[in-house]
């Protein structure tokens, strides 16, 4: 009997040994260090957030400092929440705040494409969110800012915005060449000449025989620019242009040409 007691009394005093792991793994510094992670993820995400919330509200200051300070900041972040607000900042009633949204709208990138498309069919926000597309590598804003070269009004700022997109333009600038358009084949010209890409060469040897002087004119003029031998070449027979201007025009590059070692373009 006193043997029995004594079985049942040890089996009853028996740990708990499920009870006391989970007790361990609680108290485990790795399990510590994964919940703290995870807390401090979620108060980083929430601090973002908070901040973005912030900015926003700082747009509606009364001090345009304020207001410009915080299109900096937002575009800074470059979060896809951004755009709307920055976009409300390119309508900013003063032009140094316009002027950097533009700039904030470029460093969101690709997810700022959508709306300042839609900004194109505005025409008081439109050279704003023109020179922004210009900011943004992105293909879907190709198209659109050549479309704007047909713009009298606007076609001066998607002249520069394509030029500050740089060699991804130059296939869409060589097509417009071939437009109907006048406008927009020296627009095009014009562009191409200040990318001063190795590709446009040959398409703009073509447009010396343009029938627009004007064309003809500014098309030497980006072979200048390009500055390679090909050019030179090309444009001498244009000292026989029946027009004057690109007549003179032609000896002045063809003169300066002479008094400089021949360069070729970088991206040739």
């Amino acid at each position: 009997m006193e043997q029995e007691s004594k079985l049942f009394h040890q089996a009853g005093d028996e740990p708990n040994t499920d009870g006391a792991a989970d007790q361990i793994q609680a108290d485990s510094p790795v399990a510590e260090t994964l919940t703290v992670g995870q807390d401090s993820v979620a108060l980083d995400e929430e601090q973002v957030k908070d901040e973005i919330d912030i900015q926003i509200d700082l747009l509606n200051d009364t001090d345009w400092v304020v207001r410009r300070e915080a299109v900096i900041t937002l575009g800074e972040m470059g979060d896809e929440r951004c755009v709307e607000p920055l976009a409300r900042a390119l309508r900013d009633g003063d032009w140094q705040v316009r002027e950097v949204a533009i700039d904030a709208m470029g460093q969101v990138g690709s997810p700022a494409v959508e709306t300042l498309l839609k900004l194109l069919r505005d025409w008081e926000v439109r050279k704003y969110a023109i020179l922004a597309l210009g900011k943004i590598r992105d293909e879907r804003v190709l198209d659109p800012l050549v479309l704007q070269l047909r713009n009298d009004e606007f076609k001066d700022d998607a002249v520069d915005a394509l030029v500050a997109l740089g060699e991804p333009s130059v296939e869409k600038l060589v097509g417009a060449l071939r437009d109907k358009d006048e406008n927009v084949r020296k627009c095009a010209v014009l562009a191409l000449g200040r990318i001063k890409s190795g590709e446009a060469i040959d398409p703009l040897i073509t447009m010396l025989g343009d029938k627009d002087w004007f064309t003809r004119l500014t098309a030497a003029a980006a072979l200048e620019s390009i500055g390679d031998e090909r050019g030179r070449e090309a444009i001498k027979p244009l000292l026989k242009d029946p027009d004057m201007v690109v007549k003179m025009r032609v000896e002045r590059i063809l003169a300066k040409w002479k008094k400089q070692p021949i360069s070729q373009p970088a991206n040739a």
